[in-house]
């Protein structure tokens, strides 16, 4: 770069001019200073930087202190736009003895001049160029003199983060500033676990045409969360032709970078068209704190461009600041010594062969000094505070968030990088504890396109034709949840559940099943999930139990069914005989009641035989009368009466038993003679984990692997059974014909199971709970597509109950 920039100067210059001593003043310092400054003057910031930077020539002139005498006398080069001629200027300017350039405008210049300026040790001071790759590593003798478009990024990804988008579109001007920018923009929302998932790139000088193409591109994208970063000179053609395209109604979020806040401020006021095609758009503002040099300076701006419709913006206070940055570096300059004295000895033994007249190319024997004090310049300016970081930015960057609405903007909060987005000026949270976290991050309401105040959702479904790929397994069993009879015949509750889920949607979402399975066995559900994780399929539909290693591989709805799993068994009736009445009661509690009627019947002849004629009598008598007594109570039929006082007191309380056993027992046997009685041998999941016999479980249920990893049963021991045809017959068969003594599966296939064989009965209680649901795509998702499900998602766990889809 450094060969070609000599080259170039071959062409423009044949003679050098030597500076070895210049005039000055009493002071001993020189009467004049020579800067240039090199920008577009017709363009939205050149123009009024012009005018700033004139009246900033003019205050440190006037000072007497600042400079002591020396005057400032400036080098205004017009680039009109061109590259190339800002190249050739920054070159002209070292015929005059130059010490410092102000600008260039474009950030693609100030990457090509700032080779020149590290050559030629002449610091480059831009306060227009916002890069974030101008290093000063890279670039020791560029100075940025405004703020960084890193931090601008920052905000625009903290705006995005604050409004819950995760995907964006960029629209740029396809130069190094557009594309470093964006990418800046790019990293800032990796952090935020936000993405640009298309740019839009712009030629520098594009025609409406091209804008189109590229808009009706980004029009069949997903996202409507826009940024717009291109220069303010054709920026508003971009909204003229998104206006057209109607891309500014509702549904759409556009945020432009402070360009179009810079056009606002200095063409203010724009045409009713111009503001009709930017109404909702959200732009940043460079924020200055307000203070009495600002407010002075404000109110001579009317005066400083009278009879010229130049607003002010932010750009022109960075331009007036940066020459009292020069002025005071300088003045530090003088005071340590520093002299204006140029010499190109340097360079005339890399420059001495070959026919090139390249002497007139001279260095700045003080540029070092020059930019250590430009560095070490602490003071306040009509921007505010104003000096740089250890990294060669200014300190506390913030920017003004504003809504354009009707005829004017308004502003809606600001964003620091110390604070975050918040609704109070930046300057009275700088001194407070750094907290930049969600909770604490607000902004004012905003009028979005369409003239709507609700927050947009931020996408749509493209219109490029990409379905959402759902999976579906190929069930050969329980087809009244799935069943897949074609490509395009895939019927059944589950998909019920999911087309009338997808009918509460207020937008169309296109999709195409896809079976999973041969056709031969039932797939494994797990098997199923897994490719949503691989990216093969968006998400999957069906009987899919909402188990823990699947909720490890992919997000789930909330459950439509719930379910768990069973023990079902083989039941068969108990017959009647002779004894049933002694069914009622086990032999224990047949036992027990026994024994109470002997004690009661005791206690009460012991209270009563001293005082009772009726207990008394000769042994056999006594023991015959306890016996009678006993019995006698349990049909309230007892003839002996009880004369003391806790003798009836313990017949009352026994009476109240016996009315209770009674009753029991008569409630008991009613339903033993009424209803048909089940019985098996398995009570449950305990008494078939205590067994050795085979258990049955359906081919590709989960419950194969919680038999065995959760209940430590013996996988010999487990059966696979395809149908629920196999199913019967292994359990008409039990263990010892080669069948099974139960088996094992989910509530919801036992309950279809059981509603046309009789012969079988749940046994014992439900010992796990889940659901079924339907798989999507992890947080952010794998796919883009896999992003919509996830949105679905809470409307499809509306869809709780079996009954009806």
């Amino acid at each position: 770069m450094n060969i070609i920039v000599l080259l170039l100067a071959s062409m423009i210059l044949c003679d050098g001019l030597l500076a070895t001593g210049l005039s000055t003043n009493s002071t001993g310092r020189p009467k004049i200073v020579n800067i240039g400054a090199i920008f577009s003057s017709k363009s939205v910031i050149g123009k009024a930087a012009k005018v700033a930077i004139g009246a900033a020539i003019d205050d440190v002139n006037s000072h007497p202190d600042i400079l002591q005498g020396t005057q400032l006398r400036l080098q205004l080069k017009d680039s009109n736009y061109s590259g190339f001629m800002a190249v050739v200027e920054a070159l002209l300017f070292m015929e005059k003895d130059t010490v410092s350039i102000i600008g260039p405008q474009s950030s693609v210049t100030a990457h090509v001049i700032s080779h020149i300026a590290n050559v030629l040790q002449v610091p480059l001071l831009s306060f227009s160029s916002t890069d974030p790759t101008l290093s000063p590593i890279q670039f020791p003798f560029f100075v940025r003199t405004s703020q960084n478009d890193l931090y601008q990024m920052a905000a625009i990804a903290e705006i995005i983060d604050h409004y819950e988008w995760t995907e964006v579109i960029a629209i740029y001007e396809d130069d190094d500033h557009g594309r470093n920018g964006i990418a800046a923009l790019g990293d800032k929302l990796a952090e935020r676990r936000c993405r640009i998932t298309y740019k839009a790139r712009l030629s520098p000088e594009p025609t409406r045409d091209e804008i189109t193409d590229v808009l009706v591109r980004v029009a069949l994208r997903e996202s409507r969360i826009l940024v717009v970063h291109v220069p303010g000179s054709w920026g508003l053609t971009v909204f003229s032709v998104a206006q057209y395209l109607g891309m500014l109604g509702s549904g759409y979020v556009w945020i432009a970078s402070n360009w179009l806040s810079t056009v606002l401020d200095t063409n203010s006021p724009l045409s009713q068209d111009a503001m009709d095609n930017i109404q909702g758009v959200v732009t940043l503002r460079m924020y200055t704190p307000d203070s009495e040099l600002k407010r002075r300076f404000v109110s001579r701006w009317s005066n400083l461009t009278k009879g010229k419709p130049i607003g002010l913006n932010a750009y022109s206070l960075y331009a007036y600041d940066t020459v009292w940055l020069l002025a005071r570096a300088l003045n530090e300059f003088f005071n340590k010594g520093g002299n204006i004295s140029f010499s190109n000895d340097s360079l005339s033994s890399e420059l001495s062969e070959g026919n090139l007249h390249l002497d007139a190319l001279s260095v700045f024997q003080g540029g070092n000094l020059l930019l250590d004090n430009i560095l070490n310049v602490n003071m306040k300016g009509v921007t505010g505070d104003f000096r740089f970081t250890n990294d060669r930015n200014l300190i506390n960057p913030a920017f003004e968030l504003i809504n354009v609405i009707g005829t004017g903007y308004r502003r809606i909060g600001y964003w620091s990088n110390h604070s975050g987005l918040t609704i109070v000026p930046p300057e009275t949270l700088w001194g407070r504890p750094l907290n930049s976290s969600s909770t604490s991050q607000t902004v004012h309401g905003v009028v979005w396109p369409g003239q709507t105040t609700q927050k947009p959702r931020g996408w749509v479904f493209p219109n490029s034709g990409r379905h959402l790929k759902i999976g579906v397994p190929h069930r050969v069993s329980y087809r009244e949840f799935v069943s897949v009879r074609g490509p395009d015949a895939i019927t059944g509750y589950c998909i019920d559940v999911f087309t009338a889920a997808l009918n509460l949607l207020p937008y169309a979402v296109p999709y195409k099943l896809i079976p999973f399975g041969d056709g031969r066995t039932n797939p494994s559900g797990t098997e199923l999930v897994r490719l949503i994780t691989a990216g093969e399929i968006d998400a999957a539909i069906g009987d899919i139990a909402i188990i823990t290693n699947r909720t490890k591989m992919a997000d789930f709805t909330q459950p439509y069914i719930e379910s768990g799993l069973v023990v079902v068994a083989p039941v068969w009736r108990k017959n009647s005989n002779a004894f049933a009445f002694l069914r009622p009661f086990t032999g224990r509690m047949w036992a027990v009641t026994a024994i109470f009627f002997l004690l009661v019947g005791t206690v009460v002849w012991i209270l009563e035989h001293r005082m009772n004629d009726e207990f008394r009598g000769p042994p056999r008598r006594q023991v015959v009368t306890l016996l009678w007594f006993s019995f006698s109570t349990w049909f309230f039929a007892h003839r002996e009466n009880t004369v003391t006082g806790l003798g009836r007191v313990v017949l009352i309380i026994w009476l109240f038993v016996v009315l209770i056993i009674k009753s029991s027992y008569t409630a008991s046997l009613t339903s033993i003679l009424t209803v048909q009685q089940l019985t098996s041998p398995i009570k449950g999941i305990g008494t078939l984990i205590a067994t050795k016999d085979p258990i049955g479980y359906q081919q590709g249920s989960f419950a194969r692997n919680y038999l065995i990893e959760e209940l430590k049963i013996d996988p010999s021991r487990l059966v696979a059974l395809n149908s629920p045809e196999e199913c019967a017959k292994a359990l008409k068969d039990g263990p010892h014909k080669g069948g099974v003594a139960a088996m094992v599966d989910d509530r919801a296939y036992i309950e279809l199971f059981l509603s046309t064989r009789c012969e079988f009965s749940i046994v014992g209680q439900e010992f796990t709970k889940n659901g079924w649901g339907f798989g999507t795509g992890l947080s952010k998702g794998l796919s883009s597509s896999s992003g919509h499900v996830n949105r679905h998602s809470q409307t499809l766990g509306q869809w709780r109950s079996p009954k009806d889809p």
